[in-house]
């Protein structure tokens, strides 16, 4: 059972999954009743193999972005795929069942809304405090591309004040990591930011919102972000901060991905001037603390 196998396939110069598949197949020489349960490697068929069949070796590959691409398939050598989707249904207006068009090629999760507010850089984090002190936001999983800046944004939400934040990188070590996670999902975190370190692979119970406040480049990216929140049947918001002259090419990325259904949310100037004054101030605060 291979979990996110779309990052195996990228990393198939490791040799991971011929060692695996080497220690699936056992020597021939055993003897006794374990025999039903080994397997040797296949060869021709003869009429001594056909009367001991064994167990087949199979496959199970995991992933929300699982390529489909046959040339980066063929690295793993499968036999007779079969390719499983999850769709959803939706009820029509006469209460029948609208089945998901199945040709797009990601399934988000049906309870998750979708939402992109076009912004400049300077307005950016006045954004993320504005959802979080004034439309009251709790239990939001924020996303920036790097390690680096994940940090500045946690010391400057850190030194506005009003809201319990933490960060989630590799600058923490597995114990800083689990602790961290654990105050989130008891709901003594309110904002958790983070790298894509979270992006994958983990599931926070409880997320009300996930907010991109860097825009993803690759919808890999996206699919698995927006992933963290509206799982196993919960609603959930994503939010995804947007630089103008980003726009035009991440509302494509979507739709080239079938993805059609995110909402325009603009936030006017007037709804960040209250902030303004204690934002500077944080700023003063913040480089005093980088020096």
């Amino acid at each position: 059972i291979v979990d996110e196998a779309d990052r195996m396939i990228d990393d198939m110069h490791q040799n991971c999954l011929n060692q695996i598949v080497k220690a699936a197949f056992q020597g021939e020489n055993h003897s006794g009743s374990n025999m039903l349960f080994q397997r040797t490697k296949p060869g021709p068929l003869t009429a001594a193999s056909s009367c001991s069949p064994q167990i087949p070796l199979q496959k199970l590959l995991f992933s929300a972005t699982l390529t489909q691409d046959p040339e980066k398939l063929q690295q793993l050598d499968l036999f007779q795929p079969r390719l499983f989707t999850s769709v959803y249904s939706e009820k029509n207006r006469d209460g029948t069942e609208a089945e998901q068009n199945t040709n797009n090629k990601y399934t988000l999760p049906e309870g998750l809304s979708q939402c992109y507010v076009p912004c400049d850089l300077n307005s950016k984090p006045l954004l993320l405090l504005y959802f979080m002190l004034k439309m009251k936001f709790t239990r939001v999983l924020c996303f920036t591309n790097s390690r680096e800046a994940s940090h500045r944004l946690f010391l400057l939400v850190q030194a506005f004040g009003g809201v319990t934040v933490a960060e989630f990188s590799s600058r923490l070590t597995p114990n800083e990591r689990r602790r961290t996670m654990k105050e989130f999902e008891q709901g003594k975190i309110q904002l958790l930011i983070s790298t894509d370190a979270t992006a994958r692979g983990i599931d926070v119970k409880g997320v009300n919102y996930v907010i991109n406040y860097d825009a993803p480049q690759f919808i890999r990216t996206y699919i698995h972000r927006v992933g963290r929140t509206a799982r196993a049947g919960e609603a959930g918001v994503a939010f995804s901060l947007v630089l103008r002259i980003q726009e035009r090419r991440f509302l494509r990325m979507l739709r080239d991905a079938g993805i059609q259904d995110i909402q325009k949310h603009p936030v006017k100037g007037n709804s960040l001037k209250p902030l303004v004054q204690q934002y500077e101030g944080a700023l003063c605060k913040l480089e005093k603390t980088v020096k």
